[in-house]
């Protein structure tokens, strides 16, 4: 029997999670065992426990990976040609996708009918929002240091590509300290898939404790703005970027599915793009064919800036809130909701949960009330999930049309049926 792969096995720890999560909400009683032991014990400890041990690699990764690829691509006006792609793919996608939440939002009317009085049970916590010119002057760190020590993914970018194009401009000057990043890169690429040997089990921990918690019932109320968000989505996922996909590389979507899979159980799993990163440019390296240089680049940028999932929850959830409130929006209204949420996303880190952070200040733009945002609350951890999954492909399919147009694409290696990332841990 053929050996079960990475895919396999991560989608057998989320079926059987799922499964388990049930069978505790539904069938084992509420108490000291079940919520202290089971729930906040086990299944929290080795399911924040494999988020954290892949959140540990994420900034180094991403400082490394930048550096590198900024390095790699040697050419100075080529690296610039490469990122204003990137950017400009990234924002006219964010774009499409707010503008498909707002009709799916429209047609589907998930607002309409909903009783406050059995919904709204506790105000959101929210925090501040920064306006566009504190997250432009926020991008520039006065202190690299502590933007790495901090986390400030837009800081470590920056940082990152600035020091690469640095290397690239100094040339065989900078040779040691190029050969020490690529090492570093090695290094970083290979602890990250022995992790990843626990991953079935983080993902089973993860998805039990969601559904455990959860359960079905609490769905039921807001199932039209749960299917309007995955409508939305799915249109995204399988109908702009594959046409994308389709007409500026000639690919097959099919396979590109077919080998992407992986990354997508696990940005499913952790609701995290950082969290993906590593995966997803080891698999963009062995099963995709695109090069390390532009992998390295567009992956860590993506995963911080191409909010497109999140960008379609926000606007279903816009439309959603001004229906219970009995507000009419405007195409003025529309219009700011689309530019607002386009340029929140460049701002919104990767982390699980941040969209509803970055929600308060696009209803803030057009005037809705913010305490909307606790209708959505006790659902969001499913569909973060779900838009999670859009944001790591839209940053798959944005790197797969940078490296065709740029040459730094091996077609064999796409149609490699023989080809697991995880291989790389032997």
């Amino acid at each position: 029997m053929k050996k079960m792969g990475l895919t396999g096995k991560i989608f057998t720890g989320l079926i059987l999670g799922a499964i388990f999560g049930i069978i505790l909400h539904y069938f084992v009683p509420a108490g000291d065992f079940r919520d202290n032991y089971i729930i906040g014990g086990v299944l929290r400890l080795f399911g924040r426990g494999f988020v954290q041990a892949i959140q540990m690699l994420v900034v180094p990764l991403v400082f490394v990976s930048l550096v590198g690829g900024a390095a790699a691509i040697g050419d100075v006006k080529k690296l610039g040609r490469i990122g204003i792609k990137t950017v400009g793919f990234y924002m006219v996608t964010t774009a499409l996708a707010i503008t498909v939440a707002l009709l799916i939002g429209e047609l589907i009317n998930p607002g309409y009918g909903l009783d406050l009085s059995q919904i709204v049970t506790s105000e959101p916590t929210i925090g501040e929002k920064s306006n566009l010119v504190d997250v432009l002057l926020g991008i520039i760190p006065t202190n690299p240091i502590n933007g790495l020590a901090s986390g400030n993914m837009l800081q470590i970018i920056f940082f990152a590509i600035l020091t690469g194009i640095t290397v690239a401009v100094l040339g065989e000057r900078a040779k040691a300290f190029s050969d020490f990043i690529d090492a570093l890169n090695e290094i970083m690429m290979k602890m990250t898939m022995i992790i990843m040997l626990f991953a079935p089990i983080g993902v089973f921990c993860l998805i039990a404790s969601t559904f455990a918690t959860t359960g079905w019932d609490a769905f039921i109320p807001l199932l039209k703005y749960m299917i309007a968000v995955i409508l939305a989505l799915l249109i995204q996922a399988s109908g702009t970027y594959m046409a994308m996909l389709s007409i500026f590389t000639k690919l097959n979507p099919v396979r590109f599915f077919k080998n992407f899979a992986p990354v997508m159980n696990l940005a499913f799993s952790t609701a995290s793009s950082n969290a993906s990163i590593p995966l997803n440019i080891e698999t963009m390296e062995k099963r995709m064919g695109v090069s390390k240089s532009v992998a390295s680049f567009t992956i860590p940028l993506g995963a911080t800036i191409n909010m497109d999932g999140t960008a379609i929850m926000q606007g279903v959830a816009v439309v959603f809130v001004s229906q219970v409130y009995g507000i009419d929006l405007t195409m003025a209204s529309f219009l700011t909701v689309i530019l607002t949420a386009t340029l929140a996303s460049i701002g919104t880190a990767g982390v699980p949960g941040v969209g509803l952070v970055t929600l308060s200040m696009v209803l803030v733009s057009i005037g809705l009330p913010v305490e909307g945002i606790a209708l959505i609350m006790g659902i969001d951890r499913l569909l973060d999930m779900a838009r999670t999954v859009v944001n790591i492909t839209g940053d798959a399919v944005c790197t797969l049309i940078i490296a065709k147009r740029e040459n730094e694409f091996d077609e064999s290696i796409f149609y490699n049926d023989n080809t697991e990332p995880e291989q790389a841990i032997g």
